[in-house]
């Protein structure tokens, strides 16, 4: 009995070990480049705190607006230009364009608190979720495999920005806003996934930039929560004004009763 206990053990270790090592082998990442990925999202994660408290600077001295949004994209060109040897440098221009970014979107999140502060946390996580289960599923699928999406992508993003034009000519209505809203989000969600594995596909050629890269997932991340946090006020804007009408009519069928009760 003992020996096949030892024999049965031993095969299923080796079934673990050929499918761990398989999967693995699916996923060809090397650890030069799960070390550029971990310095990548610590990187975007500190951009994400920079954006945060640049919302917040916004709520303090409503400084969000067109300027910002100005100032931002001259960081990120600035960034683009420099050297990568000039890593602090970068480091800065990355975290003064999150800031700069935050403050752009200041005046919606201002919004979002004045109506339904749960929702601003509701949209956060909701977009945390989706973008870290999504660069999951880019890491964990075989390399270059939904690298053909691209194309697909920016055709999406053409037709949207054309849309968009003829919407401005023509005037927009809510169905082309509503369409415009929820396929934005669905071709970011596509870049998010493209995204990663172009970060990744490229820190295999030797381009291990986790500057430039972190700053490419960051603008996927706030495109995502804006739309995100759009679609959900103006899901919370419908109930409320469900819940009015409903209050109203209660109020309206009561008021005779009472009237009727108080006359005698």
């Amino acid at each position: 009995m003992d020996v096949c206990s030892s024999i049965f053990d031993s095969q299923a270790g080796s079934r673990n070990r050929w499918s761990y090592d398989s999967h693995k082998n699916s996923r060809q990442i090397s650890p030069a480049v799960q070390s550029h990925l971990q310095q990548v999202y610590l990187t975007l994660g500190c951009a994400l705190v920079a954006s945060a408290a640049g919302a917040y600077l916004h709520m303090l001295w409503n400084i969000g607006g067109v300027l910002t949004t100005l100032a931002s994209i001259g960081s990120i060109a600035w960034l683009m230009v420099t050297p990568p040897y000039e890593e602090k440098k970068r480091v800065s221009m990355l975290m003064g364009a999150a800031l700069l970014q935050g403050a752009s979107i200041g005046p919606l999140i201002s919004v979002a608190i004045e109506i339904d502060p749960s929702v601003l946390v509701s949209a956060f996580v909701g977009t945390a979720v989706a973008f870290g289960c999504f660069s999951a599923a880019a890491m964990f699928a075989r390399r270059r495999e939904f690298l053909y999406l691209g194309g697909l992508l920016s055709s999406g993003i053409s037709m949207l920005l054309w849309l968009r034009f003829a919407s401005s000519i023509f005037g927009g209505s809510t169905a082309i806003f509503k369409f415009e809203l929820y396929f934005g989000l669905l071709l970011l969600v596509g870049y998010v996934v493209v995204d990663t594995q172009k970060i990744i596909e490229r820190a295999h050629l030797g381009d291990v930039d986790y500057v430039k890269h972190a700053l490419t997932l960051l603008t996927d991340f706030i495109g995502a929560f804006v739309r995100i946090l759009v679609i959900m006020l103006k899901n919370s804007t419908v109930k409320n004004e469900k819940k009015k009408k409903k209050r109203r009519g209660l109020n309206e069928r009561s008021y005779p009763k009472a009237v009727a009760l108080v006359l005698g």
